[in-house]
């Protein structure tokens, strides 16, 4: 492939939109759509967790999690899917995509259905079972992020393939929206069937018995979505790609694609292309060679990912702890359990439908979000006043819409394209972890910084923090910096993946003649 393309990546890249190019978003976009479900449904049911099972008779307020239970309920699965993203990014490099992306898909279908049975009656038990679940659970859709964006941009053509990897991320703004109408759903269903007085009222009667059901099924509901789409997942073939370029099996891509592209695809003769790797380019990811040519890549894609997730997993891990410190959710002594469910449910989608379903350009999402962070930061007692929270609300949703118009969307897009094929799940897999690495520090950090300055106003065992708008401020300016960070980053519109990985540049050597193609279709060759 040094001079000429080889014929089926030529076919690829040229490839008009048909229909496998949207069966493979879907394919792949369901399996994102589930790992948003799973993690960000957690942050939902936090609330109701603490009330049935860490209830203090004679308490003023219900009861909530300890400091030590609600980090790690928040924080495992994020431990998890940092470990998965680089032993399945590693994995898929040196097994293949496909083979490795049906391991991903089974885990996070039996660990979903774990997590909401989480064995044993006592508080101690459950929280054990669910972290211990919920951790196994983030391990598998950490394999996800690196096989996802890897097998659909090498699935993709050149001139839509941005479009398309954003479009399969695009699905993790569907599965937060998801677990807000599922939680929605189901709490609006047990608390008509169950009618509850409030804490204050009657604090014991305040949590029914069926509300230990109703968290239950939230979580293991993200184990559908999974299920439904594992016999489409192991009917896809392995990458044109991966296959002609590190399997080296040129033959059998061409097989492949010209079944998914709808094009005969020959060789002149019967024997495979036999391709060639020169010493110049067959360099490993901790060799000078990567070094010089993808490491400041690697670095840009890996902080702008840990930058923008400690910022971003920060406000939508515990929207509801700021809504509740601007009073748009009441005090949850006048609510019963399920109904505080319902509320902070109902917030939540809310945000979800006017912040997580729209992307773009990465500066530009970074700029606008320094700039509502400190919109919000700054004049904070003014948003606290009651006739001013739809405002707070409008201003709030604007910092995860520009999140989605571009840093979440690209730093998901950018290493699928830049890296060589046989390192590109890996590189991926590494910056996704710095991502999630950075989303750890946000569940930890802000659950803690997020707290009063005023002893007397923080939650049950918390010390005190920085409060609110000190942590706002915080995150703008760690956008700011994810904003500087992304000058490393390359533009990688209107290139073929070979070119953007320097794979053109007399890596691969076609010792036979080039492929023929005979079109049977639209799909030139």
């Amino acid at each position: 492939m040094a001079r000429n393309q080889l014929g089926v990546l030529n076919a690829l890249d040229a490839a008009k939109t048909q229909w496998y190019h949207f069966t493979a978003i879907i394919i792949a976009g369901m399996g994102f759509f589930t790992d948003a479900y799973d993690l960000f449904s957690i942050s939902l049911v936090t609330r109701l967790l603490g009330r049935i099972y860490y209830h203090v008779e004679g308490a003023p307020k219900p009861g909530t999690l300890p400091p030590n239970v609600a980090a790690a309920v928040n924080g495992v699965a994020f431990c998890g899917t940092l470990t998965g993203q680089l032993f399945f990014g590693w994995l898929g490099d040196k097994m293949g995509r496909k083979r490795v992306y049906g391991m991903t898909l089974m885990m996070m279908v039996v660990c979903s259905i774990a997590s909401g049975l989480s064995f044993g009656h006592s508080a101690k038990a459950v929280m054990a079972t669910l972290c211990f679940f919920r951790f196994w659970l983030g391990f598998g859709i950490g394999g996800d992020y690196p096989l996802s964006a890897t097998i659909m941009s090498e699935y993709a053509n050149k001139k839509t393939r941005g479009a398309f990897v954003a479009a399969v991320f695009a699905m993790q703004g569907f599965g937060i929206l998801a677990g807000g109408i599922v939680a929605l759903i189901t709490s609006a269903a047990f608390d008509h069937a169950y009618k509850a007085p409030t804490y204050e009222e009657n604090a014991s009667a305040s949590t029914v018995p069926q509300a230990d059901y109703v968290w239950r099924i939230i979580l293991m509901f993200g184990a559908l979505p999974a299920a439904m789409t594992y016999y489409w997942r192991m009917k896809m073939p392995e990458t044109a790609r991966y296959t002609a370029l590190v399997a080296r099996n040129t033959k059998q891509a061409a097989s492949d694609m010209s079944k998914v592209l709808q094009v005969e695809l020959e060789a002149d003769q019967d024997d495979n292309i036999i391709t060639e790797t020169t010493s110049r380019n067959s360099y490993g990811l901790f060799s000078r060679e990567f070094v010089r040519r993808h490491g400041l890549h690697l670095l840009g894609t890996s902080t702008t990912w840990f930058l923008l997730d400690i910022s971003y997993y920060s406000g939508n891990l515990f929207q509801k702890d700021i809504f509740s410190a601007i009073g748009w959710i009441p005090p949850a002594a006048t609510m019963n359990a399920i109904h505080e469910l319902y509320l902070v449910a109902r917030a939540q989608t809310l945000i979800a439908l006017c912040g997580t379903i729209l992307f773009f350009i990465q500066l530009m999402g970074f700029f606008f979000m320094t700039v509502f962070m400190f919109a919000l930061a700054i004049p904070y007692h003014h948003w606290t006043l009651r006739h001013n929270r739809i405002g707070f609300l409008i201003m709030y949703s604007l910092t995860f819409f520009f999140a989605n118009f571009g840093p979440n969307a690209t730093t998901f897009v950018v290493p699928a394209e830049i890296f060589p094929a046989r390192l590109r799940s890996t590189c991926h897999g590494i910056s996704a972890a710095s991502g999630k690495a950075g989303a750890i520090v946000g569940a930890f950090g802000f659950l803690y910084a997020s707290q009063s300055k005023d002893p007397k106003q923080t939650e049950a065992g918390y010390p005190p923090g920085i409060g609110v708008k000190n942590s706002l401020i915080l995150l703008g300016c760690i956008c700011f910096v994810g904003m500087l960070f992304t000058l490393l980053v390359p533009e990688s519109k209107g290139k073929s993946l070979e070119e953007l990985s320097g794979e053109n540049d007399g890596e691969i050597v076609p010792v036979e003649d080039e492929y023929k193609a005979t079109s049977s279709s639209t799909v030139p060759v």
